[in-house]
């Protein structure tokens, strides 16, 4: 793996923070357990309420919730969270306690460093208390159950051809770069889509309907174009290829529509739409890196949602 690769290091080989801001907020859960091994003894002594320092899970429990909601203070690179829900439980067995803890939140990045300080925090508070009547106790096994929300909230299904149309003359006429679309395909790939196929074109209604109906014809399932939603004479793109929408997808666009906004301003003047052309999806997207980065960040993984229900699944 290329030093670049390493989202927790820059340029220089030096460890830094993951910047989110760019990223919604989701509701996120995620699910650690553990286990502390003692004595039989000891967990004789704990059920019977007789330990010398008191009710040793209750005091446990509370130290993990603590602890949750101090993960940031505790892991440098973590990002302060606002959590929502933090619960600890714990399992008697005849060698040692399970130790099982979940944490929610509605924030732009994960949960389970929350959920794995509650586990840990607790398993030690436990040995802190019993102590003094076991010295072979053991702490092991702590790790992530379960996490939902975010990359890994979404179904599975991802579809297998997709494609990117590019409008502009200056990219078209080899005048300049494409960025743009280059960024949609890299994060649809990155995203677990096996095939994107990417087209550049002129500002121009034939060449956009042919291409676009050249990545048709190949089966994409979903076409994300950029380019040509403003209001420039060239801009047509949204005069070329809605009119061929089937069904409008006014979820998707007021999505794009409201995260734009709360980054730029005038963002309220693109023409973006969305709708189904047939059985595939269709998302018009202004033409600038940015709005293409913001797109990825609404889009995955939430709009392979979709699709099952598209071939007749329902929901999974």
């Amino acid at each position: 793996m290329r030093q670049e690769e390493f989202t927790h290091i820059d340029e220089h080989g030096d460890v830094m923070m993951v910047d989110v801001s760019s990223k919604p907020g989701t509701a996120r859960s995620a699910k650690a357990v553990g286990y502390i091994i003692m004595k039989p003894a000891t967990i004789s002594l704990l059920e019977a309420g007789s330990m010398p320092k008191g009710n040793v899970l209750t005091t446990a429990k509370i130290a993990g919730i603590q602890a949750a909601k101090q993960t940031a203070s505790l892991i440098p690179m973590c990002h302060q969270l606002a959590l929502s829900w933090v619960d600890v439980g714990f399992s008697m067995q005849e060698d040692r306690i399970l130790i099982e803890a979940t944490a929610r939140t509605r924030e732009a990045t994960g949960v389970e460093m929350e959920a794995l300080m509650a586990v840990s925090t607790a398993a030690l508070t436990i040995y802190d208390m019993c102590k003094a009547v076991d010295k072979e106790m053991e702490v092991g096994g702590i790790r992530l159950v379960a996490k939902r929300g975010g990359n890994s909230g979404a179904t599975g299904f991802r579809p297998e051809k997709v494609g990117v149309l590019v409008m502009s003359d200056s990219v078209a006429g080899g005048r300049g770069s494409d960025r743009s679309g280059a960024l949609l395909k890299e994060g649809l790939l990155q995203a677990g889509c096996s095939s994107v196929q990417l087209e550049i074109v002129p500002d121009d209604p034939a060449e956009i309907t042919r291409a676009f109906q050249s990545l048709l014809d190949d089966g994409c399932q979903l076409v994300l174009t950029s380019g040509g939603t403003g209001l420039g004479p060239r801009d047509v793109t949204v005069e070329t290829l809605t009119p061929r929408f089937t069904r409008r997808l006014p979820g998707v666009e007021q999505a794009l529509f409201s995260w734009g906004q709360q980054k730029v301003r005038t963002a309220m003047l693109s023409r973006l739409a969305a709708g189904m052309v047939g059985p595939a999806m269709v998302i018009l997207l202004p033409g600038s890196p940015s709005a293409s980065s913001d797109a990825l960040e609404v889009l995955i993984p939430a709009i392979f949602h979709a699709f099952p229900m598209i071939d007749g699944e329902g929901h999974r």
